[in-house]
């Protein structure tokens, strides 16, 4: 019999066929589907956003277990109602213009969503118009941008003069992080905060959500 425990540790060992199985042994024995997220999926998700911060886990196992996370939810997607799946928040991700490294931005994509948090992901080198419209449109409680290059970091200042200009900056919260940036260097283009890591971006996120 299929244990919430077991699915939890097939998460975090990045076992897609074992999770996909005891997905399905649970749907058959009728549990709850959003038990199974939160007590099985979302736990070992939990398990590797922790590992992963303290050094124990590496951005490969790190998208194996996102992988396998998103292979469970696919089956219980269809029985979940939408007062079920409920986002704690919504988050526009994407990486600067000039700027096509998306590693980092697709690890911080899958934390966010496997902490419940609803990501739209606009890709790589996005203009700050693009950044612009998109908020317009999606009326996000973040936007989260990455730089990898220190010639691109430029960018976040630019996007974030155009929300002033177009008076959407205080309707949305700022989050910027990437390889060559620093806490000095978010305050100084006016972000909200400054992620050094995937998993720290995760817990900003909600904090900043929290305090809006």
């Amino acid at each position: 019999m299929a244990c919430y425990e077991e699915l939890s540790e097939s998460v975090v060992s990045g076992m897609r066929k074992k999770v996909i199985e005891l997905v399905n042994e649970l749907i058959a024995a009728g549990h709850e589907p959003m038990k199974i997220v939160n007590e099985g999926l979302l736990a070992g998700m939990g398990i590797v956003a922790e590992e992963f911060k303290n050094g124990e886990m590496f951005v490969p196992d790190v998208l194996m277990s996102a992988k396998c996370m998103n292979s469970g939810l696919e089956i219980l997607k269809p029985l979940l109602s939408e007062s079920d799946m409920k986002s704690q928040g919504k988050v526009i991700i994407a990486t600067v213009q000039g700027d096509l490294h998306d590693i980092g931005k697709n690890l911080v994509g899958m934390l966010m969503e496997s902490g419940g948090l609803e990501v739209i992901d606009l890709g790589v080198d996005v203009s700050p118009e693009k950044f612009v419209e998109a908020v317009k449109l999606h009326q996000p409680n973040i936007l989260g941008m990455a730089a990898l290059l220190t010639t691109t970091m430029i960018c976040m200042k630019d996007t974030i003069d155009l929300l002033a200009k177009e008076g959407l900056r205080d309707k949305v919260k700022v989050m910027v992080g990437g390889a060559p940036l620093s806490q000095n260097y978010s305050d100084s283009i006016g972000a909200d905060a400054f992620a050094p890591d995937a998993a720290t971006a995760v817990t900003l996120c909600k904090s900043l959500i929290a305090q809006a």
